[in-house]
């Protein structure tokens, strides 16, 4: 009719993170809440992910090792007299620390025994095996037993290498066979792995 006013509906109210008191509401809460979990979420991942980069490394590292002391055993478990004075370069071109300072007297039985005997050597390593890992602080000098290392070496790890060769002396009938039971030191200097330390184990 003319003149007659109709009631509008009531416009829907806007919904928002706070209610009529200024506090926060049950969706407030369940945002903040999910971007928490969010933050952790992507801190966890991250942890995660840089472990597992972390173990990947050392174990490349640690394979880097082992093939160092079985290449530096290879050449002296195959000493002859035909290449003797390359044989020797070769390892100590590959030593450093007290080894290195000490090479000469060192592998001189080794040395004596090759001239003596006029052998034809020819070894294998059969096994090898990192015995200790030694990491240092920053800050904190190597525990070493070369303490000369610690200002050139960043890390030095102990490997044990077993190997057998067969040596035909001139004149034998049968050929010898030789027994390794080594202890390697090999030391890290700026990212080169040399031979720090060499032992025969009984």
């Amino acid at each position: 009719m003319p003149g007659t006013l109709t009631a509008m509906p009531d416009e829907p109210a806007a919904t928002t993170t706070e209610d009529a008191g200024g506090g926060i509401t049950g969706l407030g809460i369940a945002s903040a809440v999910l971007g928490v979990v969010s933050v952790v979420a992507v801190v966890l991942a991250f942890v995660i992910w840089s472990g597992h980069r972390s173990d990947s490394a050392e174990r490349t590292y640690q394979t880097e090792v082992l093939q160092t002391a079985v290449d530096w055993t290879n050449v002296l478990i195959n000493m002859n007299q035909g290449s003797l004075d390359e044989s020797l370069r070769t390892l100590h071109d590959g030593t450093v620390g007290q080894l290195s300072a000490d090479f000469e007297s060192t592998v001189e039985p080794f040395k004596q025994l090759v001239t003596k005997l006029q052998s034809q050597t020819t070894g294998q390593v059969e096994s090898v095996s990192i015995e200790s890992l030694h990491h240092d602080p920053p800050g904190q000098a190597p525990a070493e037993d070369q303490p000369e290392l610690s200002s050139v070496a960043s890390r030095t790890d102990t490997v044990i290498v077993v190997a057998t060769s067969l040596s035909r002396n001139a004149g034998a009938q049968e050929p010898q066979t030789v027994r390794w039971n080594l202890r390697l030191g090999v030391s890290d200097v700026d990212g080169k792995l040399l031979i720090s330390r060499l032992e025969t184990l009984r």
